[in-house]
């Protein structure tokens, strides 16, 4: 890796801008420039837990750093995205990419025209449990997820769908090597004037289908995704941190649980149940040193725009369609 010191500044440092701060005060080859927040509140005190300097005017941040990383709320994505960018700076946003997608297509648009990386916080693309399977020869069939979590303002400037689905869309496109077909969906507001509760139905032109459904309204928490195909079920517990693979046995799973099935033909077949080795890594750390190193190294970041872009375009289409049927169930 190229040894030189990335300057980084920080935009926005309410709930998740701290986990930011602290885990980039980890990450080596790094020089935390300072941070941007219009919170005199939150300000001083993320001043004096973390002995940085405050900035009060946005671009003189941007002026002194390599690389930005966004973290304000999602309606001010757009405009910390443009002035960085066009400074030529690099820039980590969290997800959604941008409030709209008439926004999202500027960033785009302003990434390919310039020599800047941008990965966008897809956080979960990082989790020990998914990390566990990526030597894995993934092309699922059937995908099932479950999102739910427990009721926090925080966040609820977005829909269900923004907030919490929109890891597992993620998720989903970069394991299908498809192109969207249809989807389908329906939501309900219950606490929020957004869907606070949706379940989704999206397939592929392969024929692969993968069913969706998130809820902040829970009363437990649930972040579980099971991946169906012609050889495996692959669970993967987001929350728990925990991977299991049941397949039929193959040469490599001589550490695994194995029983035989009797088979219709009278024969029989050695099914293996394996839990994969999970690594001990922190997530968010590990998003933001795979950042540092496409900009020390000049390689492709993880998530890049265009990823968060294509999430986006779906998890839109999704409230489009919700939005229609609450529609037609309101006139009817």
């Amino acid at each position: 890796m190229n040894q030189r010191m990335l300057k980084v500044g920080i935009f926005g440092v309410g709930h998740l801008g701290k986990y930011h701060l602290a885990n980039w005060q980890q990450v080596e080859n790094v020089a935390l420039v300072g941070f941007y927040d219009p919170s005199d509140v939150m300000a001083q005190d993320v001043s004096e837990k973390f002995q940085l300097a405050r900035f009060l005017d946005a671009d003189t941040l941007i002026d002194a750093v390599d690389a930005v990383d966004i973290v304000a709320p999602t309606n001010f994505h757009f405009d910390l995205c443009k002035r960085a960018i066009r400074k030529g700076k690099h820039v980590f946003v969290e997800k959604p990419l941008a409030h709209t997608m008439q926004e999202a297509k500027e960033i785009l648009k302003l990434i390919r025209e310039s020599n800047v990386k941008m990965q966008v916080g897809h956080v979960e693309r990082f989790n020990p449990a998914y990390l566990a399977i990526e030597g894995l020869k993934l092309n699922p069939m059937f995908i099932e997820v479950h999102r739910l979590a427990q009721f926090n303002p925080r966040g609820t400037e977005v829909s269900v769908i923004l907030d919490l689905m929109i890891h597992d869309i993620d998720i989903i496109l970069s394991l299908v090597k498809s192109e969207v077909k249809s989807i389908a969906a329906n939501g309900v507001s219950v606490m929020t004037e957004t869907p606070d509760i949706a379940n989704v139905r999206i397939e592929f032109n392969n024929g692969c289908v993968a069913n969706l459904t998130s809820s902040r309204i829970s009363m437990k928490k649930m972040r579980k995704m099971r991946l169906f195909q012609k050889d495996a079920y692959i669970g993967v517990d987001f929350l728990d941190k925990k991977t299991e693979i049941i397949r039929l046995k193959t040469p490599e799973d001589i550490n695994s649980f194995t029983f035989d099935v009797e088979t219709p033909g009278g024969g029989t077949k050695t099914i293996a149940v394996a839990s994969p080795i999970v690594p001990e890594v922190n997530a968010i750390k590990l998003e933001l040193e795979k950042f540092r190193d496409a900009i020390l190294n000049n390689t492709d970041t993880v998530v890049t725009g265009l990823d968060g872009y294509r999430a986006m375009d779906v998890a839109h289409q999704i409230l489009q369609k919700i939005k229609t049927n609450n529609v037609s169930a309101f006139r009817e």
